[in-house]
């Protein structure tokens, strides 16, 4: 299951690609000095990296359907990513742990918040495989795709122009996917319909709600 958002006004868009104009990015295997797939460039300027990624966490954590679909207890501080021409991320899933300074952070889920306009490239969309079928996503600049972490996903290559896009992964309160699915949606049903119901019918679903959420909460 994914979420598209709405994450970014337009100045905070021009904000952080003023940011990354002036930052030093390097080849993004230093990050993942093993991989044979990954073909990127990623933001290696500490001052850039602390106030680009101070911006995309402010937006996840002040963003009601981010917070409501992914129940976040951490968020990796999101880094902001380039890819030119010839360059494209093999398929891949991410990895189950990312190093982080005070602990180890579980990625349950990832996000890609687009920065660049979809006309700034070709190539370059995000596929995310779900079984047998997949989904392709090159959103506007602003809007985020969130993701189970667990699914395989590429970035396509590109072939003209650049992607610029920030990345960030998720420690959700809620570990497993399929729960957290079922509970993202009783929600949004209970917020919709709930003041169309009667009082003590509302009141047994919010039971329902409360109790599910003590039971798959870590």
């Amino acid at each position: 299951m994914f979420k598209q958002l709405s994450l970014l006004n337009h100045n905070q868009v021009v904000e952080l690609k003023r940011i990354a104009a002036s930052a030093k990015f390097v080849d993004g295997k230093i990050s993942n000095p093993h991989s044979k797939i990954k073909n990127n460039l990623q933001m290696h300027d500490v001052e850039a990296y602390k106030k680009s990624s101070t911006i995309l966490h402010d937006a996840l954590m002040n963003n009601p359907e981010f917070i409501d679909f992914a129940f976040p207890e951490r968020i990796a501080p999101p880094l902001i990513t380039r890819y030119q021409p010839g360059m494209n991320y093999g398929l891949h899933a991410d990895s189950a742990i990312i190093p982080m300074p005070d602990a180890p952070l579980r990625s349950d889920l990832s996000c890609t918040v687009f920065l660049s306009d979809v006309n700034d490239c070709k190539g370059g969309a995000l596929n995310v495989t779900f079984g047998e079928a997949g989904m392709r996503f090159k959103g506007l600049p602003g809007t985020a795709i969130v993701y189970p972490s667990h699914t395989l996903h590429e970035v396509e290559k590109i072939t003209e122009g650049e992607r610029m896009v920030a990345i960030t992964f998720i420690q959700s309160k809620i570990p497993d996917v399929t729960n957290r699915s079922l509970l993202y949606e009783l929600n949004e049903v209970a917020a919709l319909e709930g003041l169309n119901m009667r009082h003590e019918n509302y009141t047994r679903l919010q039971a329902v709600q409360y109790n599910l959420m003590r039971k798959w909460m870590r």
